[in-house]
């Protein structure tokens, strides 16, 4: 007995009953609009619209026979750069569906008096597809759907332009586009900053759901754009899993930032600091106030993070120092562990204040990751294990590689460039 949604299943769906003139309305818009775009580039690569006359020698010596001035002779008459040399049709497959439009081809001269075959840069050579269509169907493949079962769930959304074959070319060049980018050099990323995290998936391991580590790095250049550098999936956060990564950036080219950004992890703190044992690292705020959380009765969570948003979004750095001891202070008396746990993150906790002040929101915590974190679960909320960790990893990367997510620029990133400042001596 099978689930699965056949050709001849769906194809009812595809009848009249089922369809409505605004789908044909869209499509022939948008038939309408890509061969606009067509008619638009070769005018450009022509020099004239589709009835403009030509300026040739011969012509011109028949205007001058003729009596006609320059006046008369010229001024509706272009240059000859090419001719045109009929239409032929294509079809093209996006989220829109499956359209056919009409080509127009021409032959351009080239300066050894001959010609050569226009080419558009609408509609590149040989591809039928569309990024946005590749992109779909890669994402329903790494979710765990077959190449099978892809082809005939798309079926019906793009008419039978979905095969199996299809389904197979796809992965094949996604899976190549994902081997690349693991191996690509990052000796022209001007990276200032990293910000490191790990995150924990279900995925299928010998037919059973097993945890993973998936830990990922994002870069941020001294343009103040944020970049992924590397995702992987780790069988957890050891130092030797962080090492790994971070061993592999550098051997790609990575020089060492200027600040690293992390959760508190101890494993990657050490990875971190055995790489470069001088790099200045932030403890992610967030992650701390959950830990203090965790060491005190819930009866006293909304004091404590009054307490803590007090002194951690106070104007300044001297104002953020002052708070820090009032907080110990108060808290080494009323709970004690809550007061040992900020002291044990120390100054790491604060590296934000050596920075200008608009780049504190940036800085402070990994959330830039997090919000990574909480969208890919999010997509994948429907899976509740994934079919093999390497998916995993490639499912992360895809997401950003397809623009279905996008990275922006940090908070505060015109003065990405400053160094940072001498820490404040808490004793002075």
């Amino acid at each position: 007995m099978t689930t699965d949604i056949t050709g001849a299943d769906s194809k009812h769906l595809l009848e009249e009953g089922w369809s409505t003139p605004l789908e044909a309305g869209v499509r022939g818009t948008i038939r309408g609009f890509i061969e606009t775009l067509l008619e638009e580039e070769l005018e450009a690569a022509l020099g004239r619209g589709r009835y403009a006359r030509l300026r040739t020698a011969a012509g011109e010596r028949v205007a001058a026979a003729a009596g006609l001035g320059n006046e008369e002779g010229a001024a509706s008459a272009v240059p000859s750069t090419g001719h045109r040399n009929g239409r032929r049709e294509r079809q093209v497959l996006g989220s829109f569906g499956a359209i056919t439009v009409a080509v127009p081809r021409a032959r351009l001269d080239t300066a050894d008096r001959r010609t050569t075959e226009w080419v558009n840069k609408t509609l590149p050579a040989y591809r039928r597809r569309t990024r946005e269509v590749d992109a779909l169907i890669a994402g329903a493949y790494l979710a765990g759907t077959n190449t099978r079962r892809v082809g005939r769930a798309l079926t019906a959304i793009f008419r039978g332009a979905i095969s199996r074959s299809t389904v197979s070319r796809v992965w094949r060049q996604i899976k190549a586009d994902w081997e690349s980018w693991n191996k690509r050099d990052l000796k022209s990323e001007d990276i200032v900053r990293l910000i490191l995290d790990g995150t924990v998936v279900k995925v299928r391991l010998d037919k059973k759901a097993t945890s993973i580590s998936l830990l990922v790095v994002l870069g941020v250049r001294r343009d103040g754009q944020k970049v992924l550098l590397a995702v992987k999936n780790m069988g957890g956060e050891s130092e030797a899993a962080w090492r790994g990564i971070l061993d592999d950036l550098t051997r790609r080219g990575l020089e060492r930032p200027e600040l690293a950004i992390v959760d508190g992890a101890p494993g990657l703190e050490k990875a971190l600091v055995s790489l470069w044992p001088d790099l200045p690292m932030q403890r992610c705020t967030v992650h701390k106030l959950r830990n203090l959380l965790a060491h005190a009765p819930k009866r006293l969570a909304e004091e404590i993070k009054a307490d803590y948003a007090d002194m951690i979004y106070a104007d300044n750095p001297q104002v953020v120092q002052k708070r820090r001891k009032a907080f110990v202070r108060k808290w080494r008396d009323k709970c004690e562990a809550v007061a040992t746990s900020l002291v044990e993150a120390g100054d790491q906790l604060f590296t934000f204040t050596r920075l200008p002040v608009a780049q504190w929101k940036s800085a402070r915590t990994t959330n830039a990751i997090e919000r990574l974190h909480l969208e890919f679960k999010r997509r994948i909320k429907t899976q509740t294990v994934l079919p093999s960790a390497e998916t995993a990893a490639m499912l992360f990367w895809a997401l950003l590689a397809s623009g279905q997510i996008v990275l922006r620029k940090v908070d505060g990133w015109m003065s990405i460039a400053r160094p940072l400042a001498e820490p404040i001596d808490l004793a002075a």
